[in-house]
This record gives C-alpha cells, sequence and structure tokens, in this order.
C-alpha cells in the first residue's frame, strides 16, 4: 500500500495491466481493448464479476436515490457507453431527469446507442464522445457523476477526478463502482484464483481475446485499494467521502460530494 497520494498517482499513471507503458501510451491502450470489446461488453462484465455486476449497478442507483418526481435532476455517466446505468437510472427516475452518457470509445458509444434504440431509450439518453480527463461540459453542469467499471482505465485518475468536481453543481454527488481489494479472508485467495487462471481463459473461450481480459485482470491488481482511492478522492475536493464493500470488496462503490 502506497504511504502518499503522490505514489499512488504516480502507480496509477504509469500501469497497463502488470505492464508499465508511457503515459501517453496508455489512453491508446485502453481504446484499442474496448474497440474489440464492445459488442460483447456485458459479458465481459459477467464473465469478471461472475454475473455480480448486474447487482452491483442495481446498488449504485439504489444509493444515488435520483428523485422520482418532476424535480429536475441531470446526471452524467461517464465510461458508460453501453448504457447500463443509463437505463438502471431512466427506469429508477422521474419525469425531471436527464441522462447524459459520456465515452471516449466511439465503439461503445455506437454500441450505446444500438442498444438505446432496442429498448425505446434513445430518446432519454444523450450520448457525448469525451474523455473523462477533459470533460466538455462547462463548470456545475450536473447534479450527479456516475462512472462503473471505467476510473481505472483512465490515465489520470486525479484528472479524471478534478474533472468530475468541477463538472457538479454544489450539492452534487460523485458515485464509482470499481473492482477493489477483497477484505473477506479465503474469498481475496478464491478470487486470485479466479482472476488469473480462468477469466482469461473464458475470454478467450467465449470473446476470441485472452489478452484484453488478462489486462483486465492486472489493472484491478494496479488499482488503489479502497482506503488509497478514497484519499484520492478527497484529494480532488470531495467530502463527506465514504464507501461501501460489495461481495467482501471484490467491488467496492464510492461516494462524496462538492460541497
Amino acid at each position: 500500500m502506497s504511504d502518499t497520494s503522490s505514489t499512488i498517482f504516480e502507480q496509477v499513471k504509469a500501469s497497463f495491466g502488470a505492464k508499465t507503458v508511457n503515459l501517453e501510451d496508455k489512453q491508446e491502450l485502453v481504446n484499442e481493448v474496448f474497440a474489440k470489446s464492445a459488442n460483447t461488453y456485458d459479458i465481459m462484465n459477467d464473465v469478471m464479476s461472475a454475473g455480480l455486476h448486474r447487482l452491483w449497478k442495481d446498488d449504485m442507483i439504489n444509493w444515488l436515490a435520483p428523485p422520482k418526481g418532476a424535480t429536475s435532476f441531470k446526471l452524467l455517466d461517464v465510461a458508460g457507453g453501453t448504457g447500463d446505468i443509463a437505463e438502471r437510472f431512466i427506469k429508477a427516475s422521474g419525469d425531471g431527469a436527464k441522462m447524459v452518457i459520456c465515452d471516449i470509445s466511439p465503439e461503445m458509444l455506437d454500441e450505446g446507442k444500438r442498444r438505446a434504440y432496442d429498448r425505446g431509450l434513445e430518446q432519454d439518453i444523450t450520448f457525448t464522445e469525451g474523455n473523462a480527463e477533459h470533460l466538455p461540459f462547462a463548470d456545475k453542469s450536473f447534479d450527479a457523476y456516475t462512472i462503473s467499471f471505467g476510473i481505472r482505465n483512465v490515465p489520470r485518475i486525479e484528472q479524471a477526478l478534478k474533472e468530475a468536481h468541477r463538472v457538479l453543481r454544489t450539492g452534487g454527488r460523485f458515485l464509482c463502482l470499481e473492482f477493489s481489494d477483497v477484505q473477506m479472508p479465503f474469498l481475496d485467495k478464491l478470487y486470485d484464483l479466479y482472476s488469473f487462471h480462468t477469466i482469461p481463459r473464458l475470454g478467450e473461450l467465449i470473446a476470441n481475446d485472452r489478452e484484453s481480459y488478462q489486462y483486465l485482470v492486472e489493472s484491478i491488481r494496479r488499482f488503489p485499494d479502497q482506503d488509497d482511492f478514497a484519499d484520492m478522492i478527497r484529494h480532488a475536493g470531495f467530502s463527506q467521502v465514504k464507501y461501501k464493500n460489495l461481495t467482501g470488496g471484490i467491488a467496492a462503490l464510492h461516494s462524496g460530494w462538492r460541497l
């Protein structure tokens, strides 16, 4: 575990899975992963989480608790190209809710648009191509910001957190769902075994893409643990930062407020 936030930042910025790469190259490498996997993204999440990601995303929306009436409420979901969070948000919200998805991957956005059309939600979601480190939105534009299983793929995580803080209105909420550090004895060893030995093989069998699944497993191990990531969120300016472990810490849901 790192001793300082600056050390955490440096470790995250320099990693692409288990490899060390130039910071300038990481985004392109990540883009290649998601360009290849856009049409199998749900399968990827099912494999990575043994299907639990669906329940975890429900937990995220339940914790967000968007208003159900006509109250205006605008959500930005970053790295949410395929629309998993968006669909849940729309179903949980009232008539005053507005949904914007921002994703750096045009392939993921195309998949999200296709799914939104198939589900009759194309009028409810605005899709925007953009970088989490440099969001194409004005200051204080949103009531909430969500990101699920995306922030560990951002080259400059600290910059993405500052951008999240910038685009939130005063009183706005940040929520991040991410794979994390397993906290339960025995489960940690079991999940490590599943991650490093089973997930890449399943990726090869199901999606003919072992390399992307190998990267995703390795990227989880390089991501800061729950307390270190909470410190990073505080460093970006958020208040009342807390987190909830999900399924023994296989994933964690972090929350912070712009006050």
